[in-house]
């Protein structure tokens, strides 16, 4: 607005991520960080801003809401709210403002590509593609505040409302942006195990295997994601304490965990343009504390198959921004406390690890309660994770494939050979191959197969034990076809030799 209250009429033309902003006719661009971004435009005027949206990371975001402000020169404030935990976890928005505090400089990112670092203890970068000069000239052009709440933000956009409207600060600049395709092998859209001992080997090999087999398709906002539908994970060995590979691979540390874990276990007041926490919907959302009654529930039966969280609120359908975590399932089986969670969508790249530390952290914590209050001192079963759309964003594709690079085959390698399905003896006796099936641990006979076919008793072994892993099913088949050989050639036969 003038001096003379005439309104004016800027047009913000964003050239990334548009479906995700909201747009407005002034001269103040607002970064919401984690707040909902209609919880600050419900209270303004649109000719009071240009545009408003979320950062939720730096390492994926800045650089998109860069090139949009160089795009827009017309842009002369900027309001960044960095109100919340959840803000000070991720610290987008405190990135934001030291880029413009601090600057930048030249450097490489987490993939190793050249890139402009920004100067903040919190990482962050900017495509190289960008001129240096544009960025400079942005930093000493736009005027920036920060805001420590939504009142504070209101307030501060509704008074750069009251300046007299200035020029652009130059021209709409654009630069090149490179992309990452990747290279999708055949493969099954629908229902994968993965199994591994800790979060972040079962987190390298969840990554491969989207990488490898998952469906590009739109994300339903903007750009694209790698999907797999109904993944299930299961973390069988990960320590109390967690672990964390030296050096940490993993797109989080114990600082982000530990404040992450209140998220899931406590309850948490209502805060406005703060959709909900975990914790809030499993304590109080519903008006039960559901963690109690799981732990309460166990301890009556602790056999009980209904030992059941649920997340999901049927208003969700129609306010939107419902849960991604909907279902939590405990069972106690031979002593040993599993949980199953349900996840109708799973950023598996960056929100999967922090996901499965945080349920293990449940989980330990009603074993712990278990223990206390009742005779029960339970063993720690696995966590099993059951992502319905397990998917990588487009911006993380390139980390992907660099840790599949750095990180796959040395996990490959450290496998125990160990298959539930049991062990497979295999002789040659009378003239024919048999092959006897055994129990894992204790060695009891369970079955036992016979023929000269290699291939059909390949076939049937599978489909009496369809379990079995597929590295067991390719050693069968070589040990089999040895076996045939040797008995083709009246020689003898000695299994692995």
């Amino acid at each position: 607005m003038t001096a003379t209250g005439q309104v004016t009429q800027f047009q913000y033309k964003p050239l990334h991520k548009p479906n995700q902003l909201i747009y407005g006719t002034g001269q103040t661009a607002v970064v919401t960080g984690w707040t909902v971004k209609q919880a600050i435009a419900k209270q303004l005027q649109p000719y009071e801003y240009a545009v408003i949206g979320q950062l939720y990371s730096p390492t994926r975001g800045i650089s998109f809401l860069l090139r949009n402000l160089l795009a827009n020169p017309h842009v002369r404030f900027l309001v960044v709210l960095n109100a919340t935990r959840e803000d000070r976890n991720a610290g987008g928005s405190q990135c934001l403002l030291d880029f413009f505090r601090n600057g930048f400089t030249e450097g490489k990112s987490d993939t190793g590509r050249p890139c402009w670092v920004i100067c903040s203890q919190v990482a962050g970068y900017i495509d190289i593609e960008i001129d240096a000069s544009a960025l400079e000239q942005l930093r000493q052009s736009v005027e920036w505040q920060e805001a420590k709440s939504i009142e504070n933000a209101i307030h501060q956009v509704k008074d750069y409302a009251q300046k007299t409207a200035s020029d652009p600060w130059g021209s709409p600049l654009e630069f090149p942006t490179t992309e990452t395709v990747p290279t999708v092998l055949p493969g099954s859209r629908y229902g994968h195990r993965i199994e591994g001992k800790t979060i972040a080997e079962t987190w390298v090999k969840i990554i491969h295997r989207i990488k490898t087999t998952g469906t590009i398709r739109p994300t339903g906002y903007d750009g694209q994601w790698q999907e797999l539908i109904d993944l299930m994970a299961v973390v069988t060995d990960e320590p109390a304490n967690f672990y964390f590979p030296e050096p940490n691979y993993l797109p989080c540390d114990r600082a982000f965990i530990e404040e992450y874990i209140s998220q899931i276990l406590d309850d948490a007041p209502y805060q406005e343009g703060v959709k909900y926490t975990y914790g809030q919907r499993m304590r109080s959302w519903f008006g039960r504390d559901q963690i109690e009654q799981v732990i309460q529930k166990l301890i009556g039966e602790i056999d009980a198959a209904s030992a059941v969280m649920s997340l999901w609120d049927v208003k969700d359908h129609e306010k939107g921004g419902s849960p991604c975590l909907n279902h939590i399932w405990l069972r106690v089986v031979d002593n040993e406390l599993s949980l199953t969670a349900t996840l109708r969508s799973n950023d598996m790249y960056m929100a999967w690890p922090s996901n499965a530390m945080g349920l293990r952290a449940l989980q330990q914590h009603i074993r712990e309660e278990i223990a206390k209050r009742s005779q029960y001192n339970l063993r720690m079963g696995p966590l099993i994770t059951i992502s319905q759309s397990a998917h990588i964003y487009d911006d993380t594709w390139e980390n992907a494939d660099k840790l599949i690079q750095q990180q796959y085959a040395t996990i490959c390698k450290q496998r125990d050979y160990y298959d539930p399905s049991g062990n497979f003896l295999i002789e040659v006796v009378d003239g024919k191959l048999v092959v006897t099936q055994t129990t894992p641990g204790s060695g009891e006979t369970v079955a036992c197969y016979s023929g000269k076919d290699p291939l059909r008793l390949v076939r049937e072994i599978c489909a009496a034990s369809p379990s079995i892993q597929p590295e067991h099913i390719g050693y069968l088949g070589i040990e089999l076809q040895k076996a045939a050989e040797c008995l083709k050639n009246y020689s003898n036969y000695i299994q692995d030799k």
